[in-house]
């Protein structure tokens, strides 16, 4: 997933009482930083090999463009065949396995194959439209009911030939993750950020909490639209706006609705969720960029889940927030 904030930093005239400090690196085939206030004298090089040896381990783990990542041994095993995992993996696969459920099958980890017949994936398909006999194929091996949860062996079971990938959650997750491995080295005041999924906590430099602009969703970046003040909170958004092609007039989304097996088709341009879980906020906002405003923003608020909505409307781009998100819009 693309970035789509801006880290806003706080300028004060006096000299802050705390080193803020910036660490940068790559990973999940997208960059990271992490920000945070040193008022513990930790050691930096410790920091910088203990995250960058974490998220190493993260991606090795649920890759899918990693040969030999424990991810694609999954998906290699062969139906009906147990499969033990790590807790890491099986703690994404939980989650992904309740937001699935909590929106009606929106966010499916199994949609792949389907992104890749888009010609979304790895290969080029020259931009063909797939007929309704090739979509309905592959549709009967999609659905993330086909995995089976183990609990008492930590294992899983595909019960149909489904193939899994975790590009709209795991990014979150290693989010999360870098902020309890933050926590428990005593840095408490830091912004995660990990392929643009954030993960706060504390505060900033200024004793305030961490501003974060959500950006225009246009093709040009820089443009703010809407500024939150976020702590203890993990903020995800996925947008429709920068991954697509035309053809013949019509222009054909990236982003795939499971349940159709074809490009979304709506106006909704971009989805910001703020969740105390960043896992989480990173799988919402795909759902709910599935689903479209009107049914994204009903399911937000039954959930009460702080949601902002961007709708393309001409040139302009509408805004819709759940009930919840009013508490995180930062005072100017």
């Amino acid at each position: 997933m693309a970035s789509f904030f801006v880290i806003l930093l706080l300028l004060t005239g006096c000299e802050a009482p705390n080193r803020e400090v910036l660490l940068q690196g790559q990973t999940m085939g997208t960059t990271y930083s992490v920000k945070y206030v040193d008022n513990v004298n930790v050691e930096e090089s410790l920091l910088v090999k203990k995250i960058a040896q974490l998220l190493e381990y993260l991606d090795n783990s649920m890759s899918t463009y990693q040969a030999a990542s424990e991810l694609n041994a999954l998906n290699a095993a062969a139906v009906g065949e147990a499969i033990a995992v790590s807790g890491e993996l099986w703690q994404v696969l939980l989650i992904a396995e309740r937001v699935f459920q909590r929106t009606d099958g929106a966010f499916d980890p199994t949609v792949g194959p389907l992104v890749d017949l888009w010609g979304f994936g790895p290969l080029d398909t020259r931009d063909a439209i797939p007929s309704q006999l090739q979509i309905d194929a592959l549709r009967s091996n999609i659905g993330f009911q086909h995995l089976k949860f183990l609990p008492s062996r930590q294992s899983v079971e595909k019960m149909a030939a489904i193939r899994i990938d975790l590009s709209a959650i795991a990014k979150g997750f290693a989010a999360e993750r870098v902020a309890e491995l933050l926590l428990e080295l005593q840095v408490a005041n830091f912004l995660v950020e990990v392929g643009g999924e954030l993960r706060g906590a504390g505060l900033n430099q200024g004793g305030d909490p961490w501003r974060v602009a959500v950006e225009v969703p246009a093709l040009v970046r820089g443009g703010i639209q809407q500024v939150i003040a976020v702590m203890d909170r993990g903020v995800a958004t996925s947008g429709d706006y920068r991954n697509y092609f035309e053809r013949d007039g019509v222009r054909y989304s990236h982003t795939i609705d499971p349940r159709t097996g074809r490009p979304i088709s709506h106006n909704l341009a971009s989805v910001t969720v703020i969740r105390k879980d960043a896992t989480e906020a990173d799988a919402l906002a795909t759902a709910y960029m599935v689903l479209g405003a009107g049914e994204a923003l009903a399911m937000a608020n039954r959930d009460s889940v702080a949601t902002l909505l961007l709708v393309k409307s001409g040139d302009e781009f509408a805004e819709f927030s759940s009930d919840a998100f009013i508490d995180y819009i930062a005072s100017q």
